[in-house]
């Protein structure tokens, strides 16, 4: 069985038909990317996903439940974290309290998912005191990556993690998706740089106009 199955969802902004008809899935382990110009889509269906918007028709299924119509403040507690496009975090704050932000789920915070974000992104206990919109744009997108780890989540989504990131931090954010993967955590990328995302998906979708237009493994696609 899927971790995740999307099936025939139809997505409305107003009289804009934003995903028509849109099915597909995530297996357990995987990296899926979801590829496509600016503006296809790829935005819109995670945030469908996780509960941000609802779809008019079809439905979402995670971990086996019906999630379609599930408010997006409960979908961590069920395994499942979103780290939206432009990072997004709390820029006012200290490093530790984003971090602490990413674990309101549990009812103290747990010391091993601090210490396996740490593992991941050393720079960030360095910088725990630091406030967080002081950081480089390569250190925000790491803090927001680490924020949704908080929670210790089955499925990882991330929208466009190497938007406005130099060449060389791109490569590093790269690293570290294959690494949190390895580790066991799904992951669900959406990257308009096809290539980097095919160099490390295990299953690749491309989306035009709001329809899955063809799919894939990474090496398929990247051909």
């Amino acid at each position: 069985m899927s971790m995740l199955n999307v099936e025939n969802i139809d997505v409305y902004y107003g009289n804009i038909h934003a995903l028509k008809n849109a099915s597909f899935h995530v297996d357990e382990g995987e990296i899926v990317a979801l590829i496509g110009a600016n503006g296809a889509g790829k935005s819109t269906m995670l945030k469908t996903i996780s509960g941000m918007m609802h779809p008019r028709n079809g439905s979402i299924t995670f971990l086996g439940e019906d999630i379609t119509h599930t408010d997006s403040y409960k979908l961590p507690a069920k395994g499942m974290a979103h780290v939206p496009e432009g990072r997004r975090i709390f820029l006012q704050m200290t490093v530790m309290e984003n971090l602490e932000m990413g674990a309101y789920i549990h009812k103290k915070l747990p010391q091993e998912n601090l210490e396996r974000v740490f593992q991941q992104f050393p720079r960030l206990e360095e910088r725990r005191t630091q406030v967080a919109g002081t950081l480089s744009g390569g250190e925000q997108q790491m803090l927001a990556m680490g924020r949704a780890l908080m929670s210790d989540p089955e499925l990882l989504m991330l929208d466009e993690p190497s938007m406005g990131l130099a060449p060389i931090l791109v490569d590093q954010i790269f690293e570290i998706i294959k690494n949190l993967n390895k580790a066991g955590t799904t992951i669900l990328l959406v990257e308009q740089n096809a290539q980097m995302a095919l160099s490390v998906a295990d299953r690749a979708y491309v989306i035009e106009t709001g329809k899955i237009s063809l799919s894939g493994t990474g090496e398929e696609l990247a051909k």
